[in-house]
């Protein structure tokens, strides 16, 4: 009984998430409440449930929602403004330097782990020269994409926090172990972004002679020249923080250039001090948020500004984990999960179960098309690690293969991701076209992390 309730559960949840009927909020705490309400728990059992729930996720959920204040104050205060100008001056007109800085680009804009702040940086900087050489689109999505999945690993990306929800293991356990990997993606995908540009320069034939601002050959793969911003005619768009000055008066009031050093130091100290563990992750970003606004916005009103002007993203990534926490909740405490990994591990072959990180970790990349970040940490990992369990396999090793790929690698080419649109959206591709171009490159790249993760023990080759 308890083992078709769970299945039922998390079945009903992956049917609403994928079908995108409610939020994810609605889905992960109204669903298994309902469930265990019908297998005959009280609602007061149901209580302690969610409480503990609750309480297991809570510190995730502070790490998250500080961490995306801090970088969103350290954007307002144009910390990243120089790396975007150094990087677009780089790229000069050379297709494969120019690819290799759009996927640099990508990576550094994504540090603060927002998808849409990467696609709304990078791709306006960095379309009118992928126009002016007659680089096709596609490229230019391929190489922001690759930069901003890798960087999506790190801890306050999304999936990481998801899956050290699901786990009920610290976030710096599961991502520190998995840098060399993260490292080893970024080398692989600027390896793959000077491949594409070395193919488009044969391509085109650079150097390609430029006519009205676009250059003969741009849309070459059947998109429309179009700006920054979908403006038609090869119009330039609005231009991206850092790369022609801000876009207006209001962001230039923001700026603080003489702090630079000090948020650089300050960002740099938040690094170090979440590898070397030295405090909880929330503490660390809940210090760092309160010195980046004393010393770049003193006021209440400059700093209750800026905190506004990022509560939005914070409360809905807050909202999802906490409703995650009701969801984990309850399966735990009324035993559905133990019972659902009973039942599982009865199908799997035992010869083959001490493989399943690996397993994971190959088909990480593709399940993104499959699951977004939500259904696949909250729904199908808590099942595969109770299915790993049952035959001595760790949890966390499935958890660490599964972040080398699902909606980390994989995410730009999830539509299950708002991100996603933005991308295909500002760069005008179509999206069938843009799945195919990257979902091999990305496959690679995720495929080449797992290798390094296999050969420094951070994911077992056989888990005995």
């Amino acid at each position: 009984m308890l083992s078709l309730m769970g299945f039922l559960t998390v079945g009903a949840i992956l049917v609403l998430l994928l079908t995108n009927r409610v939020a994810a909020v609605v889905a992960l705490a109204g669903v298994p409440v309902v469930t265990g309400l019908v297998a005959g728990f009280a609602p007061a059992e149901i209580g302690e449930f969610v409480e503990s729930g609750i309480g297991d996720v809570a510190g995730v959920t502070a790490m998250f929602v500080f961490a995306i204040v801090y970088f969103g104050v350290m954007r307002d205060a144009g910390m990243f403004d120089p790396v975007i100008e150094r990087i677009v001056g780089f790229a000069g007109s050379a297709p494969a330097t120019v690819c290799v800085a759009t996927t640099a680009l990508a990576a550094a804009a994504h540090l603060d782990g927002a998808g849409a702040t990467t696609f709304l940086i990078t791709i306006p900087a960095m379309l009118p020269v992928f126009d002016r050489l007659g680089m096709r689109r596609l490229v230019l999505a391929t190489c922001v994409g690759l930069g901003a999945g890798v960087m999506n690993l790190l801890p306050w990306g999304g999936p990481t926090a998801r899956a050290a929800t699901t786990t009920g293991v610290p976030v710096n356990d599961l991502w520190v172990p998995l840098i060399p990997a993260q490292v080893a993606g970024i080398v692989a995908a600027l390896a793959i972004a000077w491949f594409l540009g070395r193919r488009e320069s044969r391509r085109i034939g650079h150097p390609v002679a430029a006519r009205d601002g676009v250059a003969v050959g741009a849309g070459g793969d059947g998109t429309v020249p179009t700006g920054g911003a979908g403006v038609p005619g090869g119009a330039a768009g609005p231009p991206a923080a850092g790369a022609d000055g801000p876009a207006d008066a209001a962001e230039e009031e923001l700026r603080r250039p003489r702090l630079l050093w000090f948020n650089v130091v300050l960002t740099g100290a938040v690094v170090a001090g979440l590898v070397a563990a030295v405090a909880p992750p929330e503490l660390l970003f809940l210090a760092a948020v309160v010195v980046a606004l004393v010393v770049n916005y003193p006021g209440l009103k400059r700093q209750t500004a800026r905190i506004e002007a990022h509560a939005r993203g914070a409360m809905l990534m807050a909202t999802t984990l906490l409703a995650a926490g009701v969801f984990l909740g309850i399966l735990e405490g009324t035993g559905m999960i133990e019972a659902m990994a009973r039942s599982a591990a009865a199908l799997v072959p035992g010869g083959a179960a001490p493989a399943l990180p690996v397993l994971a970790g190959l088909v990480a990349v593709p399940l993104s098309l499959l699951f977004g970040p939500d259904a696949y940490y909250f729904g199908v990992l808590p099942v595969l690690i109770g299915v790993g369990e049952q035959f001595g396999v760790s949890g966390v090793a499935i958890a660490q293969a599964s972040l080398l790929g699902e909606e980390t690698v994989g995410f730009p080419i999830s539509p299950l991701t708002g991100s996603f649109f933005l991308l295909v959206g500002l760069s005008g591709v179509e999206i069938g076209r843009h799945i195919r171009h990257l979902l091999g490159w990305a496959w690679l790249t995720g495929v080449v992390m797992l290798a390094v993760a296999l050969a420094t023990g951070a994911v077992p080759l056989w888990a005995a």
